[in-house]
């Protein structure tokens, strides 16, 4: 089934087919929202990759490439990674995984992160199975509402 994958890189024109795998993940959101951010995403030379068969959107893989002090090279993260929950396990994720690491690697990464909620033990498996072990933690913030 890998084999008839296309692994390209997400256009607005996939949007609308894109928010569906957002909200499996946990993240609704409307097609008019998404297309605002995707705008200001792609502005600020971001980029993600869609698996695609048969015309349909699969898989969603967002990759950034980060300029660091403290590493001998920029570092790769890999931030969001999500599959249609009725073709996990037909090796959609790990096609995309591959496509991510060449280009990050390419892009002169010298390590790939991967961002992964803790609750999402599953997807910890999959990496570790592809190679990637836990390194370090992240700690996160959300902004404060304000007030009026």
């Amino acid at each position: 089934m890998k084999n008839d994958l296309l692994i390209r890189d997400l256009t607005s024109a996939d949007l609308a087919r894109g928010a569906p795998l957002l909200a499996q993940l946990g993240y609704p959101v409307d097609t008019s929202v998404l297309e605002e951010r995707f705008e200001d995403f792609i502005a600020k030379g971001e980029r993600a990759i869609v698996a695609e068969r048969d015309a349909e959107i699969l898989g969603l893989l967002t990759l950034h490439v980060t300029n660091v002090l403290h590493r001998a090279g920029a570092v790769g993260r890999i931030t969001l990674l999500v599959v249609d929950e009725a073709v996990q396990g037909q090796g959609v994720g790990r096609s995309l995984m591959d496509e991510a690491e060449r280009r990050l690697w390419s892009d002169g990464c010298v390590l790939i992160e991967v961002t992964s909620n803790m609750k999402r033990t599953d997807a910890h498996a999959f990496y570790e199975k592809l190679g990637y072990e836990k390194s370090s933690f992240r700690f996160g913030k959300t902004r404060p509402a304000t007030t009026s």
